[in-house]
């Protein structure tokens, strides 16, 4: 048998592919951040050189539409059948787990401007979804936008936000916090990670208890 030239020590490099690139650099974005992101990092996790990646996504503005594109496939719309307020809430919750797959990702999906196709599609489903509650035009958007600002900050929130922020230099050490905010430190315990989901889910409803009261005043003035 003749020798082959190949070094068996040698690591296999994966060829390269446009959804690897993607799912590569979301997880490289998801350990280091958007700052610690850049197209040298991820040539060096994929075992190959940095203009190969141009080949894929001539840009970071191409590549990160990618992972725009994976965080909306993440985050389906629930299936006509149940109830508009069901679909409502199971998306939102579906959101939130998006953000806590991608904490390092989540601040840019959140602003992305969902102008292209895929992004105008499912802004288009969520509009639809809400739509089966019966409102429309400036009630609806206004629905719309409150439930937006609530699921995306409170997912940022708790993907990368308050907890894991900056904290002052010489913060209040807990004896002093308990004789001298009171109010704050009884109710500080309710805000660890144990309780996150309890607290979006609390927040959620009430939004749509109210959206649930608008549509039934709106049915109601409808059928007179």
């Amino acid at each position: 048998m003749p020798e082959t030239s190949q070094n068996p020590g040698r690591k296999r490099r994966e060829p390269l592919n446009a959804e690897r690139i993607a799912q590569e650099a979301m997880a490289l974005v998801d350990e280091a951040g958007l700052d610690g992101f850049s197209f040298r990092n991820l040539a060096a996790r994929l075992n190959c050189q940095a203009m190969s990646l141009y080949h894929y996504y001539p840009s970071k503005a191409h590549l990160f539409e990618a992972l725009v594109g994976i965080c909306i496939s993440e985050t389906p719309i629930p299936p006509e059948g149940a109830p508009w307020r069901a679909r409502i809430f199971d998306f939102c919750a579906s959101y939130r787990q998006t953000a806590l797959r991608h904490p390092g990702f989540i601040l840019y999906f959140a602003t992305f401007r969902l102008n292209n196709a895929a992004g105008m599609a499912f802004l288009e489903d969520i509009v639809g979804m809400m739509a089966a509650s019966g409102l429309g035009g400036q009630a609806l958007a206004l629905h719309f936008r409150a439930i937006s600002y609530y699921v995306t900050g409170a997912a940022i929130d708790e993907a990368m936000g308050y907890a894991k922020g900056p904290s002052a230099v010489d913060p209040v050490a807990g004896e002093r916090a308990r004789a001298d905010f009171p109010a704050i430190t009884a109710i500080g315990a309710y805000f660890g990670k144990d309780h996150h989901r309890a607290m979006f889910e609390h927040g959620l409803n009430i939004l749509l208890d109210r959206m649930e009261a608008d549509a039934a005043s709106t049915r109601s003035s409808t059928s007179r």
